[in-house]
C-alpha cells in the first residue's frame, strides 16, 4: 500500500475552504494510506475552525498553526501576491516536504486550498508513476481574460513553445498557442515546462532535492517557477495530466459552479457537513 501525504498551506476564506475540504473528505483512497498536513496560516478564525473540525472526522490529519498570519488580498479581480508572501508559502511547502521525508511516505500531493478535486484524483495521479505531475485546471486570471491552464511551456508563464532566440510572427505564435491549449483540453498526459498548485511529487523527486526555496540567481517570479527550474536541472520530467480537471474557486462568483462540478464528478455537496454533524452528535 502506497503511503501519501496530502499537503496544503491554508490561508483561505471559510466558504471556499469548506468546498476544498469536502472534496478531500470524499477522495477515493482505495489502495492508498493517506495522511493530511495543513499549515494553518488563516486570518479568519472560521477557517481555522474548519481545519480543526476536518481533523476530527478523518484519521491522520495534522494541522500546524502559524503565528502572525500575513495579510493576503484576494478580490473579485485577481489574487495579489508579493515577494514576502511567496517565499513564506515556499517555506511552508518545504516544511511539508521535510515531514514527508522524515516520516517515510512514498509521495506528496500538494494542492491549493481553492480547488475542488475530483474524487479519483489521488488514485489516478499516484498510478501514473511520474516523478512530478500536475492535474490541469483552467482559470480566468482576470475577469475579461480567456480561460488558461496553470501549467506552461517555458520560462515564467509562456504557453508558446519556441527555440532560444527564435523569432515568431504573430500568426505563428497564435498557431502554436492554439496547439498547446488544444492539447491541454484533450484528456491525456503531456510533458510541460512548468506547473503547480495541484501536484503529485514522488519520494524519489523529494529525495534528490525537489524543493520550493528560492534559487538566488534566478529572477523568475513565484515559488513554483523555482521548483520547476530546480526539478528540471535535476533531470526530473514535469508532466501535466488532463483527465480529471479540478474546479478552481478563484473568485467568489466561482462558488456558483460547485453544484455542476459536483454532479459531474460524483461529489456530494453535504458529505462533510453530514460527517461533522455525526461527530457532534456521537
Amino acid at each position: 500500500m502506497r503511503r501519501l501525504v496530502v499537503g496544503s498551506p491554508v490561508h483561505q476564506k471559510p466558504e471556499v475552504l469548506r468546498q476544498f475540504l469536502n472534496g478531500l473528505y470524499q477522495m477515493d483512497v482505495e489502495g492508498l494510506e493517506v495522511d493530511h498536513v495543513f499549515v494553518d496560516d488563516n486570518e479568519d478564525p472560521a477557517s481555522s475552525a474548519l481545519l480543526a473540525e476536518f481533523a476530527r472526522v478523518l484519521p491522520r490529519v495534522l494541522v500546524v498553526p502559524v503565528d502572525a498570519p500575513q495579510p493576503y488580498v484576494c478580490d473579485d479581480v485577481t489574487h495579489r501576491w508579493n515577494e514576502g508572501l511567496i517565499w513564506r508559502v515556499a517555506a511552508f511547502k518545504d516544511a511539508i516536504i521535510d515531514h514527508v521525508l522524515e516520516k517515510g511516505h512514498d509521495g506528496l500531493f500538494l494542492a491549493d486550498s481553492d480547488l475542488v478535486l475530483h474524487p479519483l484524483t489521488l488514485r489516478h495521479l499516484a498510478g501514473l508513476g511520474c516523478d512530478v505531475v500536475s492535474e490541469v485546471f483552467w482559470t480566468r486570471w482576470t475577469p475579461d481574460a480567456p480561460e488558461l491552464p496553470q501549467v506552461w511551456t517555458q520560462d515564467v508563464y509562456d504557453l508558446v513553445p519556441k527555440g532560444r532566440g527564435e523569432e515568431l510572427t504573430p500568426q505563428e505564435a497564435q498557431r502554436r498557442l492554439e496547439l498547446v491549449l488544444g492539447q491541454l483540453r484533450t484528456p491525456g498526459l503531456y510533458e510541460v515546462g512548468g506547473l503547480g498548485a495541484c501536484t503529485m511529487i514522488s519520494r524519489h523527486a523529494l529525495e534528490v532535492g525537489a524543493r520550493f526555496a528560492e534559487i538566488p540567481n534566478l529572477s523568475f517570479w513565484g515559488e513554483d517557477r523555482h521548483f520547476c527550474v530546480r526539478a528540471a536541472a535535476m533531470g526530473l520530467q514535469l508532466h501535466a495530466d488532463t483527465n480529471l480537471p479540478p474546479l478552481h474557486l478563484y473568485r467568489s462568483e466561482d462558488l456558483s459552479r460547485v453544484p455542476g462540478f459536483a454532479a459531474a464528478s460524483g461529489l456530494r455537496l453535504d458529505a462533510l457537513e453530514c460527517a461533522l454533524g455525526s461527530v457532534v452528535h456521537a
